[in-house]
């Protein structure tokens, strides 16, 4: 195959479409990884997947991506045909991992625009000197073992050529395959499985027949499917499980024809001699159809939905109409509403990711860790089809993979060590996330040794973060001075921590997202991290208030009840600080227009509306002038004007715009209440 014929479409394709049998291969590998062998199933599917991307790779001449995958796969293949008795499974697993490292660095480069040029001859040849050894621990294997002779690893462009030599291939079959609607490059994935077909097929022949160059032929594949002629010795079990392994396979029609009645290049009009499998391809139509959607499609569909629920606000509640008896306006006002809510639910549902591909990414730093730290270490996930924001489960990913760092570096003890400590010496981290109204709880849980709370206290001093005397420190507050910039406890520098760097970055990270991060720890019984996200960033339902004739918004995930106070349920301590009693419990108050520096009318108690507030289990009340009342607000980001006003921004999480046109800004709960 020409330079010419690598294309913009093509190479995203081969990106997305690799680095997705990357992600499966290596699920397939931790999973299998703690048994003492290799299922069938998982050989064949590494195999199956090496073969895909050798091939891929082969065809848009990314040749260093290509060799190594020739080379697992043809060591696979020995493992698979031959089933020798003495496999170093450790090892394996090592080399397959280092190969999956290598395309992945690779695809990013690719990604990125740079070229693929990492020499992956060191890694082929390790991985033929395993071969090597597995050809002397089993004596019985048979002399031709180690090259895959039926996989030659070629460079070509596929032409509709009828001059082919005659085979002696027994099967004769013709294939027609539907896309998914909505795929898109279904020339390009026609292409990409002529170009996989041709390494066990001959007498090959293809309606549309030329591919790539043709404007019309991915509106022929979309209307009457892709028409495949060939010849083959695979049976017809294998070539439907070739074909329905294609992404975005939609409908499968395979049929063998009779040999005395097959004319090359027809194709259409043989009789069939067997149609095995219509049962089957039937359970590929039944199928789901998916549809491939840009994210900023989805994005900006996101932007019109809320702004569509911003018109509907300001038509409903015009001041104009005020006072006006208007039944058949407020008839259509809340059907507008119905369907106006319905599609935001459509379009939040349609965004929602589940945390199971983010979670599942844990289990090879645990597991490379585990070997270079010798440790041993089983990792739990829990809740991992919880969905969230697709923006915001892309912020997770590093968060996570830092914390989960963290325990298996600072956390975990060594075997003997936890043995000494009567503890099992296999050290345990759970991952565990669940819904707590509308938003994400994320836990990460250890039972390792735990924070030590007098080494934080010693770093902390030498800091210069202590505030007030250490005896008036909760062991809560200490624990979460880890989060400030710059800290470690830890005294030697390694490969994975004691920089400094890190904890502050993941806090950051966190709220940027309109998340909290708390740490919580027990010594030599585990550290537990919780973070809080909301479900989306996009729009929340809340409270809107006024005070100091300012509007303010607050989300109504935090709001417990709101009422008005009595003069003498405000009770002062020693130190000034306020607080309100209610039903005999204390809550800590806060009077918004001097927390925001603003002044009011309405200073006194009596004279505001009084809001009990809660965050990660703590309770506090907040000082309102009054409540205007309660909608759905999209999330603005706050304007530049805002960044020069420090003392306000701290506790401002963004602002919207209400139905009358007004501004509100939204309040930042989790900061106010710290």
């Amino acid at each position: 195959m020409t330079e010419e014929y690598i294309n913009e479409p093509m190479l995203e394709m081969f990106i997305y479409e690799t680095s997705l049998l990357l992600e499966q291969l290596e699920q397939k590998m931790l999973e299998n990884e703690s048994n003492t062998s290799y299922k069938e199933e998982v050989i064949n599917e590494i195999f199956r997947h090496m073969h895909s991307i050798k091939s891929s790779a082969a065809m848009m001449l990314f040749n260093d991506i290509s060799k190594l995958a020739h080379s697992i796969e043809d060591l696979f293949y020995v493992i698979r045909e031959e089933k020798p008795m003495h496999i170093e499974y450790s090892l394996l697993s090592d080399l397959v991992f280092e190969g999956i490292d290598f395309i992945k660095v690779e695809i990013l480069k690719i990604k990125a625009g740079d070229e693929a040029t990492e020499d992956s001859s060191e890694l082929i040849k390790r991985i033929e000197c395993y071969l090597e050894q597995l050809k002397e621990n089993n004596p019985d294997l048979t002399a031709s073992t180690g090259t895959n002779h039926s996989q030659k690893q070629q460079q070509f462009y596929i032409s509709n050529n009828k001059k082919i030599e005659k085979s002696n291939h027994k099967h004769t079959y013709q294939a027609r395959v539907f896309f998914d609607e909505g795929c898109e490059m279904e020339n390009i994935r026609a292409f990409t499985i002529v170009h996989h077909l041709k390494d066990f097929a001959t007498e090959l022949h293809h309606e549309p027949s030329d591919i790539i160059e043709s404007e019309d032929s991915v509106e022929t594949i979309r209307t009457t499917g892709f028409l495949l002629h060939f010849k083959s010795n695979r049976s017809y079990d294998e070539m439907h499980q070739f074909f329905s392994q294609t992404i975005f396979l939609r409908d499968l029609e395979l049929i063998e024809l009779a040999p005395e009645e097959t004319e090359p290049g027809t194709g259409v009009q043989q009789t069939p001699v067997k149609v095995k499998g219509q049962e089957e391809y039937k359970t590929v139509n039944a199928a789901a159809s998916i549809i491939s959607v840009q994210v900023d499609k989805l994005d900006r569909l996101l932007d019109l939905v809320g702004e569509m629920v911003i018109a509907e606000a300001m038509v409903t509640e015009n001041p104009d109409l005020e006072g006006l008896q208007l039944d058949n306006f407020q008839k259509a006002a809340r059907q507008l509403k119905k369907i106006t809510s319905e599609i935001q639910d459509m379009v939040m549902a349609i965004r929602m990711v589940s945390l199971s591909t983010t979670f599942q990414k844990m289990n090879r730093p645990v597991r490379d860790m585990s070997k270079k730290l010798n440790k041993e270490v089983k990792l739990n996930l829990i809740g991992e089809e919880t969905e969230v924001d697709k923006n915001i489960i892309e912020h997770l990913s590093d968060p996570l993979m830092h914390l989960i760092r963290n325990s298996m570096d600072h956390g975990l003890e060594s075997p003997e060590e936890r043995e000494q400590k009567n503890k099992p010496r296999v050290g345990t981290i759970t991952l565990e996330a669940r819904n707590i109204g509308s938003d994400v709880l994320i836990v990460i849980k250890d039972d390792g040794r735990g924070l030590n709370r007098n080494k934080i206290l010693q770093k902390a001093q030498l800091n210069g973060l202590l505030r007030r005397p250490e005896h008036e420190y909760t062991d809560k507050e200490i624990y979460n001075m880890i989060l400030q910039p710059g800290f470690s406890t830890k005294e030697e520098v390694t490969e994975f921590s004691g920089r400094g760097v890190g904890m502050d970055v993941v806090a950051n990270n966190v709220e940027t997202i309109g998340g909290v991060l708390q740490v919580d720890s027990v010594e030599d019984r585990g550290t537990v991290i919780t973070i809080r996200i909301p479900i989306t960033l996009a729009i929340v339902d809340a409270m809107n208030i006024r005070v100091a004739g300012s509007k303010y918004t607050i989300p109504t995930a935090y709001i417990r009840e709101s009422l008005k106070p009595k003069a003498s349920d405000l009770i002062v301590d020693p130190n000034g600080n306020e607080m309100i009693m209610v039903r005999g419990l204390c809550y800590p108050l806060i009077r918004l227009h001097e927390r925001l520096h603003q002044s009011t009318e309405r200073s006194n108690l009596t004279n505001g509306i009084i809001m009990i507030l809660e965050n990660d289990e703590k309770g506090f009340c907040i000082l309102a002038d009054e409540l205007i009342g309660q909608r759905q607000v999209v999330v603005k980001a706050l304007p530049s004007l805002f960044q020069q006003q420090s003392h306000k921004v701290e506790v401002l999480a963004g602002c919207t715009l209400l139905g009358d046109g007004s501004i509100s800004l939204i309040l930042d709960i989790p900061r106010l209440s710290s």
